[in-house]
């Protein structure tokens, strides 16, 4: 029994460990270990369970020095394999790519569907939101330590974003407000309420003013400043508002909602200017790109399209579209996201799998399993070559491509 390159291993239980993954995804490491095993006689007439279960303590050792697969939980420290620091070399001498403790990590803590998960500017901090009504901030290094709640809002936490200092954190929930969170002291700073139904995006200005501009459910999208009380602007639409976004320069704002188009308002107009026409069904998440010329969009039609936002572009402004996640009856709204040098794309997806794709080739780079529940976002780490992705089934992973 062999395993190509690019094969994913379906998860398997082995003795009390849970190893899944694709080959390219650390899981390598397993492959490489136990090859020799795989093609001999001794799996002849047995099962992968009755193998490993002759050998049980072999496997452990290997597989604890080898993969350490899941990280350990916050409550749970004794499950601790590596020491914290630099980039260790992994079995054959081959190098870790990244600075968490393990391969993968798991994160776990929330008790309900996690709906949004961002790390922060300097990648040291994760933040999630969750069902549960809390945002979670954990430690992206060591222990991944769960080291601050965030309690306030009356409802799900559907989307959070961090300011671009990293001292704030910004959320969206359908008890229709906005809260701003300090982030040293978990309290509290700012409570923006003047939309009448669900508030599902948000999304904080990159430069200038302290802006910030939300979606909602009662149809519009409203501009907040900071420094002010209230709204400052209110954009009206016709439909229901799920994904918003700031243009690079920050005079422009991109809403998309259950009509399926992108629309492209000018804040100084208070107006539409473009609209980018292509999805068949409703959008679920939207984000610039790092260098701010182009725009990823997930549309419940399946289809993730990238849009070019540059000036004096083609009339026809989508550019790529990339297929392979789902979504499905669940309706979540379904998060995607750039890798810092925007050669990648990822998207989260019901069919419970970590999707990523290279922007050039529009190929699947890799297709990641784990969760036992739709993945609802997933987002690259801002300077390592580390995915996260968090789930419906209350569980965010952390793990090294």
């Amino acid at each position: 029994m062999y395993f190509s390159k690019n094969q994913t291993l379906e998860a398997h239980t082995f003795g009390p460990y849970l190893i899944s993954g694709n080959c390219n995804f650390s899981v390598s490491y397993f492959i490489q270990t136990l090859q020799p095993a795989f093609s001999s006689r001794e799996l002849s007439g047995r099962t992968l369970n009755q193998f490993f279960t002759s050998k049980k303590a072999e496997v452990r050792m290997q597989v604890e020095s080898s993969l350490s697969v899941v990280g350990p939980r916050p409550t749970e420290l004794s499950t601790m394999i590596h020491s914290g620091g630099p980039p260790v070399p992994g079995p054959n001498g081959k190098q870790r790519t990244s600075s968490l403790e393990s391969p993968i990590m798991l994160l776990t803590g929330h008790q309900s569907a996690v709906y949004s998960m961002k790390f922060n500017p300097a990648g040291t901090v994760v933040a999630s939101g969750s069902h549960d009504k809390e945002i979670f901030l954990w430690n992206v290094h060591g222990d991944c330590k769960n080291f601050m709640v965030l309690k306030g809002h009356k409802n799900a936490v559907l989307e959070v974003q961090w300011t671009t200092d990293g001292t704030q954190i910004i959320s969206a929930s359908p008890d229709k407000t906005l809260r701003a969170w300090d982030v040293e002291t978990g309290k509290q700073i700012k409570k923006m309420m003047e939309h009448s139904s669900f508030v599902n995006s948000c999304c904080p200005a990159r430069r200038g003013p302290p802006l910030i501009v939300s979606g909602s459910d009662d149809g519009t999208a409203k501009l907040w400043d900071m420094r002010q009380r209230g709204s400052i602007q209110n954009f009206p639409d016709k439909y229901q508002i799920t994904a918003v976004s700031f243009s690079d320069a920050s005079d422009k704002i991109y809403t998309g909602g259950i009509d399926n188009d992108v629309k492209v308002w000018d804040i100084r107009r208070s107006e539409v200017i473009m609209k980018l026409q292509g999805h068949q069904y409703m959008l679920t998440g939207m984000q610039l790109s790092p260098d701010g010329s182009y725009l990823l969009t997930n549309s419940m039609d399946n289809t993730l399209r990238i849009w070019d936002m540059r000036p004096y572009a083609p009339q026809n402004r989508c550019v790529k579209i990339l297929e392979g996640h789902q979504h499905n009856f669940e309706k979540n709204l379904l998060k995607c996201g750039w890798s810092p040098d925007g050669s990648k794309v990822t998207a989260g997806s019901s069919d419970r799998m970590v999707h990523i794709w290279d922007t050039t080739s529009r190929r699947i780079l890799y297709k990641l399993p784990g969760h036992t529940g739709s993945v609802n976002e997933c987002v690259f780490h801002p300077s390592e070559p580390i995915i996260g992705s968090c789930s419906s089934d209350k569980q965010i992973y952390l793990g090294e491509i």
